[in-house]
């Protein structure tokens, strides 16, 4: 098993993708043992969610389970937990060999991709770079347009509403597609 721990003082949420080949004919077993374990992971302090990302190119034929924890801490408590252990005890023979791991803090969870090996991580000083561009990007039209169509709110206000749009927009749209697009460069 792969993993990546974040260094003291790096808590923050926390994002984990395990990824897992199912063994031929146990697709539906193994999308039971989701459920389950993810329905108790819900239940752990700091649980922010989970996507599962079934087989496909970009998985290299891999289940991705992605989970996230609001701090280093309590996903540390969901994964030392005996909850946790009972499911991953109930696997058995339902998947070939062990899962691959990754767990990334910050600025790191908006340059993943699936297809990049799970150890593989771009170098700070390239995340930085590239976000300083795609935040100004963002930022500077962002100002323009949502400043004069809320003249009379409040600075907190319209500075939180321009911060809430800029981040919803570089995490479901902006960061996927200039990740995949930097990939060559960022992770060489």
């Amino acid at each position: 098993m792969t993993e990546t721990l974040v260094e003291p003082g790096q808590e923050g949420p926390v994002t984990v993708s395990i990824s897992r080949r199912v063994k031929p004919g146990f697709e539906a077993h193994y999308e039971d043992w989701l459920h389950g374990i993810v329905a108790a992971a819900s239940d752990f302090p700091g649980h922010m969610g989970v996507n599962i990302l079934k087989p496909s190119g970009a998985t290299d034929g891999r289940y991705v389970l992605i989970y996230r924890f609001a701090t280093w801490a309590q996903c540390q408590a969901w994964e030392d937990s005996q909850t946790r252990a009972d499911w991953v005890g109930k696997l058995g023979d339902i998947v070939e060999g062990e899962g691959e791991r990754k767990r990334v803090t910050g600025l790191e969870a908006w340059f993943e991709l699936p297809e990049v090996p799970a150890a593989k991580h771009a170098p700070r000083w390239k995340m930085s770079l590239v976000l300083i561009v795609v935040v100004f990007a963002l930022v500077y039209p962002l100002q323009l347009i949502v400043l004069p169509l809320v003249p009379g709110w409040p600075h907190w206000l319209r500075t939180l509403t321009i911060a809430v749009i800029q981040v919803l927009l570089m995490t479901y749209i902006f960061m996927p597609r200039v990740t995949k697009a930097l990939k060559g460069w960022l992770f060489a």
